[in-house]
């Protein structure tokens, strides 16, 4: 199901953006933005964000489409009411797509989500129709699993889709596998130093088991060539007592 709606994601961006890159007008540019941004299955931003197409919108009487493009990308719908002043009215599509967005955001810090909280996020104002959103329009369209709980008034979140990340969160991904990579260079050199120092260890031990099963072998020698002389001994004893019974 996951790898489906990636797939499904990639397909939308491929193409919203061979789109925008036939689009030469920044009236048909600014368009495409509030289809792109009111598409039910779409839900990541940022790749259209850098198209070089859409840089067109800059300094044009469109360049709003530009922030309301940025804010799907990564903002939230506490974030347009914030800003409301300077963003375009938005569509009841392109509102519900962004309360989507913001309950993918909230999931993304904590996977218990108390219902006071979302009621104020998505500006909803009873548990019946903040539940009737979760499951209607989150958890049927695929972007969040997880369990309702009256009890405790809370959404138990089981899985999200991750959103676009901002410039930010990726610097921090990139230092934190930075980081990663380099604990565990670390962590692989220790390892081979301890796998050189078995092998080590090893070669001394049967080294060592060698020479003890080599004396052990010169001990069993020893002991066999003293049996064949006490035996020979044994027998020429008996030899000269029966010679000198027979001289008496």
């Amino acid at each position: 199901m996951a790898m489906d709606a990636e797939r499904r994601q990639a397909e939308l961006i491929e193409q919203f953006s061979a789109q925008a890159a036939a689009l030469s007008s920044a009236p048909q540019l600014a368009a495409l933005v509030l289809e792109a941004t009111s598409h039910p299955a779409l839900f990541a931003f940022s790749e259209l964000l850098s198209l070089p197409a859409l840089s067109k919108l800059a300094g044009t009487q469109y360049a709003s489409s530009l922030d309301v493009l940025r804010l799907f990308a990564y903002g939230t719908l506490k974030d347009y009411k914030s800003n409301s002043g300077t963003l375009p009215a938005l569509l009841p599509d392109q509102i519900r797509k962004l309360k989507q967005l913001s309950v993918l955001t909230l999931a993304e810090s904590t996977k218990v989500l108390p219902y006071d909280q979302l009621m104020q996020e998505l500006d909803v104002s009873n548990v019946r129709q903040l539940e009737d959103f979760l499951i209607n329009e989150c958890m049927y369209s695929g972007i969040v699993r997880g369990k309702l709980d009256q009890l405790r008034m809370c959404f138990e979140v089981q899985f999200a889709t991750g959103r676009d990340l901002t410039p930010g969160q990726l610097n921090n991904m990139i230092d934190t596998l930075s980081d990663w990579l380099g604990t565990s260079d670390h962590l692989l050199h220790q390892i081979q130093e301890k796998i050189k120092w078995a092998d080590t260890m090893s070669e001394a031990n049967k080294k060592h088991q060698k020479e003890f099963e080599d004396k052990v072998e010169e001990a069993k020698k020893s002991i066999k060539k003293l049996n064949n002389l006490s035996r020979r001994t044994s027998t020429y004893g008996d030899m000269t007592t029966f010679s000198l019974n027979l001289e008496e």
